[in-house]
């Protein structure tokens, strides 16, 4: 078997920030409108009135304080608090997807930092938490685009979309159907969040990351990383979820649906996934012979300031600082499977050769992905 590595590495921010005073301010101004709509049955104790939100409340349950979206308008407009279709939709129904045009600007950075042509590549996989369009593929759209050969497909794991789906990608590779393949992770995820809701609204980000990966003793790149072991977990919750899907076509329901869109269990998630990716880690530095102390930085999924502190003081046993965990999550809120990726992509330039790190994903369905990498 080959080593592999994660040649080259892109992202794609996309055009609309969106401040956390911005969010609170047309959240509240919806909450306002709201109460008095409903002021007769909130008063006969029919019906809760909703609750204002604040920045202060925003920065301390997550850490963000700013995030990036593929249309930022409609979300802040009280008389919408959705997006409408991008600026970068196409007008017709089999347009190329938004999400497709984002992994194209995170893949032209993946591949002129790992001194490829989409003609190089022969795998493509579109791996994200959620699809804008099923049928086509929009890997395979992508794969056209760039002009690569072989074949390209679609996946999703959640929050640990990525980490799966450079794991697959490192199979394929090694099996000999492949040699040289492009991850993207897409996430546009605005579409499914609901802003109308206090506790959830302001959690996620739209974003795209690309990864290269390729054969050791094939690569160009200055800034290869080689995944020296891996490791993947799941386990089937409910406590992070969305419920669109194919259903949605035939059942009889409103386009705000709670249902339809991102719900999670906050609390729970926090009591149940984080023992299991401190154990995750910890057993697989176990199995691969390495201490926590081998390793330069960690790479880590960007969920939440205090998710994040506390596992990573777990594994380090001392306040992590931002040269040893770097968060992003305050500019791009949490991106799901991106999220990880964005942090090496950003904080991965002053590794020298021989230097180690750890990339690990954790969130919805759930999943865990853990890789260690070392600079070429």
């Amino acid at each position: 078997m080959s080593n592999i590595v994660i040649s080259g590495t892109g992202l794609y921010t996309p055009p609309d920030a969106v401040s956390n005073e911005k969010l609170v301010q047309s959240y509240n101004a919806h909450v306002d409108q709201y109460n008095a709509l409903h002021a007769d049955e909130i008063e006969a104790g029919n019906m809760e009135a909703k609750q204002p939100s604040t920045v202060e409340f925003i920065e301390k349950a997550s850490g963000i304080k700013n995030r990036y979206l593929m249309e930022g308008e409609g979300p802040t407009d009280v008389n919408r608090m959705r997006p409408g279709l991008s600026k970068l939709a196409d007008e017709t129904a089999m347009g190329t997807p938004v999400q497709v045009k984002m992994a194209l600007e995170a893949a032209k950075d993946a591949l002129n930092e790992a001194g490829l042509t989409g003609e190089d590549i022969d795998l493509v996989i579109i791996s994200s938490s959620l699809w804008e369009r099923f049928v086509p593929s929009m890997a395979c759209e992508l794969q056209q685009i760039l002009g690569a050969g072989g074949f390209a497909f679609d996946m999703a794991m959640g929050c640990s979309s990525a980490t799966f789906g450079m794991s697959t990608a490192m199979d394929t590779i090694n099996s000999g159907m492949a040699n040289k393949a492009l991850v993207i992770t897409a996430e546009y995820i605005s579409p499914a969040m609901n802003y109308v809701e206090r506790d959830s609204h302001f959690i996620f980000g739209d974003a795209a990351v690309a990864m290269v990966l390729e054969r050791e003793e094939e690569t160009k790149s200055q800034n290869a990383f080689r995944i020296n072991s891996r490791k993947l977990f799941t386990q089937y919750s409910t406590n992070i979820r969305a419920a669109f899907g194919a259903r949605t076509l035939v059942e009889d329901h409103k386009i705000t649906d709670a249902d339809q869109r991102f719900q999670q269990e906050g609390r729970v998630v926090f009591r149940e996934l984080l023992p299991m990716v401190i154990n995750l880690v910890q057993g697989h530095l176990a199995e691969v012979g390495k201490q926590v102390s081998d390793f330069k930085r960690f790479w880590l999924h960007q969920a939440n300031i205090n998710m994040n502190m506390f596992a990573t003081k777990k594994l380090l046993n001392e306040d992590p600082t931002q040269d040893k965990a770097p968060i992003v999550l305050d500019e791009y809120a949490n991106t799901a499977g991106a999220g990880c990726m964005i942090a090496f992509h950003k904080y991965k330039n002053d590794f020298q050769s021989g230097d180690e790190g750890v990339i690990c994903s954790f969130g919805a369905s759930y999943s865990i992905g853990c890789m260690c990498v070392e600079k070429v």
